[in-house]
């Protein structure tokens, strides 16, 4: 697009990014991450604490939770570094926090699953591959566990049925059906669910 062209479409869609970016404030307060010593990070609805320590002479950087409380021992100071150890945590704790789900789901359900992957997608919170390898979002552990109960019966369901027709949408409200009310959370608090 020409630069020139910029500004008319910037005054036209004025209101809508206005709103999108109200939208993504309000988000970014209703899961408020903070990444520094005596911080907190969000974990199922949860909020742990952060405890931060850094030792020059750690080769590897690791976060252990005890209780209601994440300590991360760091290599190096910085945000960056924290955000990197944290990720990390937060995926090998997905894997731990969503195969069980996955599992009592599909077996409630009658259906086996193929394997799980855990991911960063930046568009998707999950999917179900017609192999049945199921992909989730390892984000989705900044959400309630309400919200990730039902992403995973949400992918349950595309076992089923692959598409998004009124038949698999019954089948979600069959086995969720608080279904529409976390959609709402997670289109409404979505973009906010970052470290």
């Amino acid at each position: 697009m020409a630069l020139r062209h910029a500004e008319p479409l910037v005054a036209e869609k004025g209101p809508w990014i206005e709103r999108t970016l109200r939208r993504f404030e309000d988000a970014r307060a209703a899961a408020p991450v903070r990444l520094e010593d005596g911080g907190f990070v969000p974990y199922l609805g949860e909020r742990l604490e952060l405890g931060v320590r850094v030792d020059h002479e750690r080769r590897r950087p690791r976060v252990v939770r005890r209780d209601d409380r994440l300590e991360a021992m760091l290599a190096e100071p910085g945000v960056d570094p924290l955000r990197d150890v944290l990720e990390g945590w937060y995926r090998r704790q997905a894997r731990l926090e969503i195969a069980p789900r996955l599992d009592a789901a599909a077996s409630r359900a009658g259906l086996r699953r193929g394997p799980l992957s855990i991911r960063g997608q930046s568009t998707r919170w999950a999917s179900c591959s017609s192999s049945c390898a199921m992909s989730f979002n390892w984000r989705l552990l900044l959400a309630p566990a309400a919200v990730l109960d039902y992403v995973v019966e949400h992918e349950v369901a595309h076992l089923a049925v692959p598409d998004h027709s009124p038949r698999f949408w019954a089948l979600v409200a069959k086995r969720c059906p608080a279904f529409r009310e976390h959609e709402r959370w997670l289109k409404r608090h979505g973009p906010a669910l970052r470290l």
